[in-house]
């Protein structure tokens, strides 16, 4: 019987993959030096109001003078994330103006630029989008380039193709970058920037898909797929009886409601000396949240495909880091499960024993996050013994109401840490706020027959954050980020995050180990 359910769902697999379409095609980045085209589509910065320099005027003039009557007809002020699409100015098809604002651009401005120019050219048949910087910013080219890349991102994976729809498809062609440094900025962007837009790109795809195509077997063969033939990448997964070895109950008892049984993946990535302390990624990856015998309501729950952002990200940055080929050592560890309500399920009020040996109470199924997540900081700590341990996951819906969809938060007991990664996060775009630790937390959490509860009490990020941090040694430090209002933008999105998955984390963590970690290790 099992054996036939399993012919059936790799056939039904192997007919859905034969009746899907090739994702859309990432528009290919050129580079080249400062030029204004005579045609085609173009697109300008805007300083904002006043007498304009650069590529716009060198493009009003082209245009006649055109371009500068457009922008005055329709109120533009060019302030900064905002952009304004004007169609036929010869000798132009198209030319898009966006917005900076009148202060000195920072290289995240740069980025949102590019951000903009690549969400306009994703959805753009032109055969080529010129992005035209005529600014004498040094190294301008590679955030206008990464951030294009981000911005550009689309999923069409499901999306079916009219058969009368024969002409050129949104998204397709070149987008050439044209700045002062663009003709010698192409080598050094492949090098240490597109491997971590390509991060970015695999935990989005991750996330978007339905949770019947990415389940905790799915998400490490594509890991797999990913890493392939990358110098200094070794990758462990730990089925079912390697982690009931390892008495690993806390991914077990999530996983054991579903058929499809979870996983231990861990992915490690040596760029530094041999027998350097690794930093390390810790995620959570549930393929799907139905909240188990505690099951949420049905609405919105079809989001919950989403709760293994933190896994996909944190996998996403090493995968950067790989291919920049950073000066590093890092592990990312993905806690897999999909938890499900069934015969099987874990059941409020059980009592599980954890890899560590401390056990907890089952207060809530929907608490299934934290339970996964213990024993796979356990386990990095025991076999990798890293110099410091971030945790990232879509964790509680307390942190939504507390902070939106603006900060992830930030929960940790050390401050330099904590700091570090505030900084990060300014720079990266991946914005952290962080929240207290009060030592009132545990109390919360106490248990008339088990070591601790995994939930009760308010409020609820912070007692979760105090029951991960049960788990991790004192003195390592560690950071625990909960990403539940930031793993998802539903509409709208920003320069460089369309709407949907926004893998949250892979460019902050990207940052921290450029700014902090790879100092050191040289």
């Amino acid at each position: 019987m099992f054996r036939s359910f399993s012919l059936q769902r790799m056939l039904l697999a192997l007919l859905l993959s034969c009746l899907a379409l090739p994702a859309a095609a990432q528009r290919e980045i050129r580079f080249d030096a400062y030029a204004v085209p005579s045609a085609g589509t173009v697109a300008v910065a805007m300083r904002g109001e006043g007498p304009q320099t650069g590529a716009f005027a060198d493009v009003d003039a082209a245009t006649g003078g055109a371009l500068a009557r457009a922008v005055a007809a329709a109120g533009y002020k060019g302030r900064a994330d905002t952009q304004l699409d004007l169609p036929g100015l010869a000798p132009f098809d198209r030319v898009l103006v966006v917005g900076v604002g009148s202060d000195a651009p920072s290289t995240r401005t740069l980025e949102d630029v590019g951000g903009r120019v690549g969400r306009f050219a994703a959805g753009s048949t032109a055969a080529a989008v010129e992005l035209l910087w005529g600014g004498d910013e040094a190294a301008a080219a590679q955030p206008l380039a990464f951030g294009a890349a981000l911005g550009g991102y689309r999923f069409d994976l499901y999306r079916s193709r009219r058969e009368d729809d024969t002409g050129p498809r949104a998204g397709e062609g070149t987008l050439v970058v044209r700045t002062r440094d663009g003709a010698a900025a192409a080598e050094a962007f492949q090098r240490d920037w597109a491997p971590v837009a390509h991060g970015v790109r695999f935990a989005r795809d991750l996330v978007t898909e339905p949770a019947s195509a990415v389940y905790p077997e799915e998400f490490v063969r594509r890991t797999r797929e990913a890493f392939n033939g990358m110098p200094g990448v070794t990758i462990e997964v730990l089925d079912v009886p390697a982690m009931e070895r390892l008495g690993m109950g806390g991914i077990l008892a999530v996983g054991q409601g579903s058929a499809r049984p979870p996983r231990l993946l861990v992915v490690r990535y040596d760029g530094a000396a041999r027998g350097e302390a690794p930093v390390a990624f810790v995620g959570k990856g549930i393929t799907f949240d139905s909240g188990g015998l505690s099951i949420k309501g049905s609405d919105g729950m079809w989001r919950m495909k989403y709760d293994m952002a933190g896994a996909a990200s944190s996998v996403g940055a090493v995968l950067g880091l790989a291919g920049r080929r950073a000066p590093v050592n890092a592990v990312a560890v993905a806690a897999l499960a999909e938890n499900m309500p069934s015969g099987t399920a874990t059941r409020p009020g059980d009592v599980i024993r954890t890899a560590s040996g401390q056990t907890f109470e089952v207060m809530s199924t929907d608490a299934e996050g934290r339970m996964v997540l213990v024993d796979a900081l356990w386990y990095v700590q025991d076999r990798h013994s890293p110099r410091a341990i971030i945790d990232i996951a879509t964790l509680t819906g307390a942190i939504v109401t507390a902070l939106g969809g603006d900060y992830a938060g930030l929960f940790s007991r050390h401050d330099d840490l904590a700091d570090q990664l505030l900084a990060a996060g300014e720079a990266s775009g991946d914005a952290l706020w962080r929240m207290p630790m009060h030592p009132g937390y545990g109390k919360m959490l106490e248990s008339p027959i088990a070591d601790m509860r995994n939930g009760g009490g308010r409020p609820g990020s912070g007692t979760a954050a105090h029951f991960i941090g049960e788990w991790v040694d004192k003195d390592t430090p560690w950071a625990h980020l909960d990403i539940a209002g930031m793993a998802w933008i539903e509409a709208g999105g920003t320069a460089t995050t369309p709407a949907g998955a926004t893998a949250f984390g892979v460019r902050l963590f990207d940052r921290w180990v450029r700014d902090h970690v790879e100092p050191a290790a040289r």
